[in-house]
């Protein structure tokens, strides 16, 4: 009998003869059935196993056996028992000894590449044995093992092409089905981790793998580019980025089809996406290759060269990782260079330049050293000198025959995945990353005190880098300690992260728009969030409005017929909905529909029933968004004097969170760190948090233009809008929204609208404004008043346009020299009373009957008032008639005059703009939207906040006199908050506003309008806190700019009072003209003469001087 190997190593069976294995190996490649030969092949593994362990494969000459009889041409039973013995040790030996992965992938490169071709083979039985062995080493790998065991094989083979058309396919089914692996879904934490690390470690290789699979989806055969497709687009999912998500499909198809027309496309849409997430290496490897391609095709237009440029600038500013940034832009770089020399037009140079400057910014350390700050990434060869230095302090390895070359392929294997590990902060895999594969290379108990002392080697790194992790040991009531992560839309928002929860606290939750923050409340809410308690054991509420669908009940009724309540008594319910400021009674407000509750009474009830479910943790997202003072107040009284609840909130109001907060979570690097105290002490400790808590333009710069000047008012105090005994009440409601309400407005006008939910606020705005007429009483405006109005609901201005870019918008707005949307007020859209009113001809005394009025075609000052130019229907124009604006009062033309002086009104405004994209993308910039995006993006494709922006410069286009603003905290994000409120207490015309946020009324408005159940009153004047501002001196109560701003008139705007004219109309007076000498004649005829002759001699270009009536020397 053959002497067996020689292994010494306590607590395994004795080393078995060659026979026996070759016996075994004889039973697998000729068993009658494929069931008889997987068993004798589970034999074998189950032998090898307890004996020799791996060293058997090789020397026995196992692997070697097998892969003959796999690949004898002549007899499918050697080939199938030859794949099934290969499948049976691809199955078990991974799961009892990890190194058996190195002989498969790393050592022998050859098993991989015959079992994938044997997918190939003419015979059902033996492709089934191979699908058999790929499917059990796939789902025997860990994901670090997949990446850089598994993967670089499958590359290595596609990359050979010389396989037959069925192993291709069956190599790119296996990379897709890797990367599909990698998708987020809600299973526990470990699984979650694995795909984690296997997406993070596989969009890393995306710079090598898509080119690969590319090649394949140009393949002849039908079948390898209908696979490789699928295969692209399961590899799409590693990119992990929100902003190219919707843009995939096209993305693909450019790749899938070079053509031009694909590829103008792909970047088109690029060009529209806003991005803001970061960019990481998955997205540089997906998009790089379509932007080179475009850069350096000579038959690229201007206009697609323009968009590639922008794409690559906006992409390369989101690139935080200057290596990640060394390994890509380089690819860029040439051909971005190229058009900032040769591209024709100045604008595309002028972008390429812009561009170039970012790329170089990013890739600034060329030598590839580690920018100041940043953190070092550690490399496999770093790691293995580490596995080293500890497994030769445990007493080095056993180095028996065959060891030496398996360890010389191991170490590279182990220390590129623990590399991996240690860069993705995965610090407690590495142990499951050295002990398995070090067992079988080591005596007993010393491959786990080496992985122990790798693990805390890096488990110390970390912590220096890092820092490190605060020990909790307060002595409070915990009642929850999660650890999760939380994806949404595909998009990693927090990785493996801690919330610790005490009783009683009350937690702000802070971070940038698009963290995450309102997604954890609700996964939460609904009990998806891993580690989070069961509704049993702490119950959560979510407090928001969502009593929609059952807008025709009572509140009593909503509340009495909620399922979760019906082991409450009626009596309990009253009384809590009384708590809350619902009074009982046939005629209380517990006895309202649902569907008549403001946003506020909504949150309300909200919060009713959260109390009736006596809720242990509240979720509060923007609670204070609908609230006015006095029910915010109440909030933060609830929330302070119940310290059995804990709360959870997200909220742009700093002064709530000041007001209630304990402690402070903060989004950081998808962490969630905890800062003890409130909004103010989180801003001590981490000072670029500021921007919670003042109005700063740091970020978000907006200018507003000035206001022009308006005939006859030479005060800043005058009243230009004025309202009178008004009274308005909506189709179908009982009661008046508004009482006989009466206001002045003024150029100095800084006044805040405050009042309850429902008492009439924005009813109040719409009669200031013209969007709503009052069945009483009476509105009066200056005739050329121009107004900017900003509604509640600020997007609705824009949703018809969604097809445009936002500088086409405002043209088309604007076309013909008035605002369109002006003329779609209801106070401008003549009714069915007016258009018999024009159909009525009128007859003015003078002799020449009754006629038919078609159009004002002019309008002249007359005396304290104006007289307008009448064209008469079916007259011409030399018959035109000068009629007074008290005259077509009295005839009932009170629209048509309307429309008129709006349309003087606008024309005057837009005497000082030039409607052409130049200056409209300056107009854009000055409210702090990018002139790139202005020009090129459709609407359809900004964010919120951009919609927003382009609302804001379509209504300060024609320089409007007053700007109203109807809550525009509710649509703003903290730092566009921050440049408006800068923007206001700079603008030099009036400001009315709706807010609830009284940190922003009370830096801007010093004068105050209280609407109390649909009644006005006027509430005197306040001083402004203008260290609520950012640039503001301590202990000041000016901005330490120089504001050139009207400053708010301490003499206020002129409540319905009769300073500034009468009470039935507003004259604005011209000024008289004053009779001039003949010696005064004289001289302004010199004058005029001498300023010709210098304008004639003047460069060419230079705009002649006007002539005027009041020259002085």
């Amino acid at each position: 009998m053959a002497s067996p190997i020689v292994v010494d190593k306590s607590g395994t069976a004795p080393a078995p003869s060659v026979e026996d294995v070759q016996a075994f190996l004889s039973s697998i490649v000729t068993a009658k059935t494929s069931h008889a030969s997987v068993d004798a092949a589970y034999a074998l593994s189950e032998l090898l196993q307890n004996s020799v362990g791996f060293r058997g494969l090789a020397g026995y000459g196992v692997l070697d056996s097998l892969k003959k009889s796999a690949a004898n041409k002549k007899d499918p039973v050697q080939r199938e028992g030859g794949m099934n013995g290969i499948g049976a040790l691809f199955e078990r030996f991974p799961r009892a000894q990890k190194l058996s992965e190195v002989v498969f992938l790393v050592q022998d490169d050859t098993l991989l590449p015959l079992t994938i071709d044997s997918l190939s083979d003419k015979a059902a039985p033996v492709r089934e044995s191979a699908k058999y062995a790929l499917d059990s080493l796939f789902d025997n790998l860990s994901a670090e093992a997949k990446v850089f065991g598994l993967l670089p094989a499958l590359m290595k083979y596609l990359g050979k092409k010389s396989g037959k058309w069925q192993g291709a396919v069956g190599a790119l089914e296996m990379i897709g089905r890797m990367a599909d692996k990698a998708k987020m879904g809600m299973e526990s934490l470990e699984v979650e981790q694995e795909k984690d690390v296997l997406r993070e470690a596989m969009g890393k290789k995306l710079e090598a793998l898509i080119p690969i699979v590319e090649s394949f989806m140009h393949d002849l055969k039908a079948e390898v580019a209908k696979q490789a497709v699928k295969t692209m687009n399961s590899l799409t999912t590693l990119l992990q980025n929100d902003d190219i998500a919707p843009r995939i499909p096209l993305l693909v198809k450019a790749i899938e089809d070079p053509s031009t027309q694909s590829l103008q496309k792909a970047i088109h849409a690029l060009s529209q996406t806003t991005f803001v997430a970061i960019v990481t290496s998955p997205v540089l490897a997906m998009v790089t290759p379509l932007l080179e391609r475009s850069l350096n095709n000579p038959n690229t237009t201007q206009e697609v060269t323009r968009q590639t440029v922008v794409v690559v600038e906006n992409l390369t500013k989101l690139v935080h990782d200057p290596i990640e940034a060394r390994a890509f832009l380089p690819k860029l770089r040439p051909g971005v260079k190229a058009v900032v020399d040769r591209a024709s037009m100045p604008e595309v140079r002028e972008i390429g330049g812009r561009a170039l400057a970012v790329i170089d910014s990013a890739m600034a350390d060329k030598d590839g050293n580690v920018e100041h700050g940043a953190i070092a990434r550690v490399s496999p060869f770093e790691v293995s000198l580490t596995l080293e230095k500890h497994i030769k302090n445990a007493g080095g390895l056993l180095n028996f025959p065959g060891d030496a070359e398996v360890w010389a392929a191991a170490k590279s294997y182990i220390s590129a995945m623990i590399a991996e590990d240690i860069h993705e902060r995965q610090i407690k895999r590495i142990s499951s990353l050295v002990a398995p594969y070090l067992q079988p290379l080591m005596n007993a108990g010393d491959a786990d005190k080496v992985a122990e002392a790798v693990s805390q080697f890096y488990i110390d790194e970390d912590h220096r880098k890092f820092g490190q992790p605060v020990v909790e040991d307060d002595g409070e009531t915990e009642i929850v300690n999660a650890t999760f992560s939380l994806g949404y839309g595909g998009m990693l928002l927090l990785s493996h992260t801690n919330l610790r929860l005490l009783k009683g606290h009350r937690y702000g939750l802070c971070g940038r728009n698009g963290a995450g923050k309102s997604t954890l409340m609700r996964s939460i809410a609904n009990g998806k969030l891993e580690g989070f308690p069961s509704q049993d054991e702490v119950r959560t509420c979510f407090v928001e409005h969502n009593q929609g669908e059952d807008a025709e009940i009572t509140i009593l009724e909503y509340i009495v017929n909620d399922p979760r309540f019906k082991d409450e008594t009626k009596e309990r319910i009253i009384e809590v909905l009384e708590e809350v400021g619902f009074t009982s009674g046939p005629e209380g407000r517990q006895s309202h529909k649902v569907g008549s509750l403001s946003g506020g009474w909504k949150m309300k009830l909200a919060l009713a029933r959260a109390m009736l479910m006596r809720a242990d943790v509240l979720l509060l997202d923007e609670p204070t968004n609908h609230l006015d003072v006095a029910n915010v107040a109440w909030l933060q009284e609830y929330l302070k004097s119940h310290t059995e609840i804990t709360s959870l909130i997200v909220s742009h109001d700093s002064g709530f969170l000041d007001a209630v907060c304990t402690d402070i979570y903060h989004y950081e690097q998808k962490k969630l760190v905890c800062y003890k105290g409130n909004l103010a002490d989180f801003v001590r400790q981490k000072p670029e948090g500021k921007s919670y808590y003042t109005l700063s333009a740091s970020l978000v710069q907006f200018k507003f233009p000035p206001p022009g000047i308006l005939t006859g008012v030479k005060s800043n105090t005058r009243s230009i809008l004025r309202m009178t005994d008004c009274t308005f009440t909506y189709p179908g409601a009982p009661k008046p929204s508004l009482y006989n309400a009466s206001c002045n407005l003024s150029l100095s006008s800084r006044v805040a609208i405050i009042g309850a939910n429902g008492a009439g606020k924005s009813t109040l705005i719409k009669i200031l404004t013209g969007e709503v007429t009052p069945q009483e009483g009476k509105v009066e405006k200056h005739p050329n008043l121009r107004i900017g109005y900003i509604k509640q609901h600020a997007l609705e201005h824009v949703e018809m346009h969604l097809e445009k870019t936002p500088n086409q918008y405002l043209q088309w707005r604007y076309a013909n020299g008035d605002d369109r949307e002006v003329l779609m007020k209801q106070t401008r859209i003549l009714s069915e009373e007016d258009k018999r009113q024009m159909e009525t001809p009128i007859d003015l005394g003078d002799g020449k009957g009754p006629r038919r009025i078609e159009a004002l075609i002019g309008r002249q000052k007359y005396k304290k008032t104006f007289q307008y130019e009448v064209k008469w229907l079916h007259m011409l124009p030399k018959f035109n008639t000068m009629i007074s604006r008290e005259t077509l009062y009295e005839k009932g033309f009170q629209k048509l005059i309307q429309e008129f002086d709006d349309h003087e009104a606008s024309r005057e405004g837009l005497g000082y703009r030039v409607l052409e994209p130049k200056v409209i993308s300056k107009h854009f910039e000055d409210l702090g939207m990018d002139p790139e995006i202005a020009n090129h993006n459709e609407i359809s494709g900004l964010s919120g906040g951009q919609k927003v922006k382009v609302v804001l410069a379509g209504a300060m286009w024609n320089n409007p006199h007053l700007l109203v603003l109807d809550e525009p905290t509710n649509f703003l994000d903290r730092d566009s908050l921050g440049g408006l409120a800068v923007a206001i207490r700079d603008y030099k015309g009036g400001v009315i506003m709706i807010s609830h946020n009284e940190e922003f009324v009370g830096a801007l408005c010093p004068e105050q309008w209280h609407v109390i159940d649909g009644r006005v009153q006027h509430k005197g004047h306040l001083a402004v806190d203008m260290g609520r501002f950012e640039d503001s001196r301590p202990g000041s109560s000016v901005a330490s700019s120089n504001v050139s701003s009207a400053a708010p008139s301490s003499a206020g705007t002129p409540m319905g009072s009769d300073a500034e004219g009468s009470k039935d109309d507003m004259k604005f007076r011209g000024r008289k003209k004053k009779k001039m000498t003949k010696k005064e004649l004289k001289e302004r005829e010199v004058r005029r003469r001498l300023r010709y002759i210098d304008w004639l001699n003047s460069p060419k270009g230079t705009p002649q001087p006007p002539n005027t009536d009041d020259e002085a020397e």
